[in-house]
């Protein structure tokens, strides 16, 4: 492993933890000839995954983007990093074990919408109002329709909040 710092090719290994999720490890690395440490991840890969865009391009996978795409979503949310480091690992473990080579771009991202929607109901459209192009109004209406009751579509803000504090009291 080089050195990120001076460009060395020797380090040494001082650490090395297994993910919680046993995806991945993490090693902390020293540089035998400038001293700097950093870390680094591993991953098992089980296969080489392509993706394959709407227009017939293909490209290969890139964890990193979907990394982002869901981060961006997810911005100014409680959401832990780790937590959606953990969400990219079961989709990226989802893909692989599914035995295709050649993934079309709909599926990653209708894998990414079912994590986001059982993780954060904003993030979730977020993330569909970009993957899905929404255009109108209507289209984030009809999204929000499958996250929240018609009633409290419907219900006055105020009268939501009163509801929502009352029931923390008890």
């Amino acid at each position: 492993m080089r050195c990120p710092f001076c460009g060395h090719a020797d380090t040494q290994v001082k650490d090395s933890r297994p993910n919680e999720d046993g995806s991945s490890i993490r090693r902390r690395r020293s540089c035998a000839a400038c001293g700097q440490r950093f870390s680094t991840i591993e991953r098992v890969q089980l296969r080489e995954l392509t993706v394959v865009k709407s227009d017939g391009r293909r490209t290969p996978f890139d964890r990193e983007k979907l990394t982002r795409s869901i981060a961006i979503a997810l911005r100014k949310r409680p959401v832990s990093g780790e937590r959606i480091e953990q969400m990219v690992s079961g989709i990226v473990r989802h893909l692989e074990a599914s035995g295709e080579g050649d993934i079309p771009t709909k599926r990653i991202g209708e894998l990414a919408m079912d994590a986001l929607h059982t993780v954060d109901s904003v993030g979730y459209v977020r993330f569909a109002s970009v993957y899905r192009d929404f255009r109108e109004t209507s289209d984030f209406s009809e999204i929000l329709t499958t996250l929240v009751p018609q009633d409290e579509l419907i219900r006055p803000k105020e009268k939501r909040t009163e509801r929502h504090q009352s029931s923390d009291v008890t």
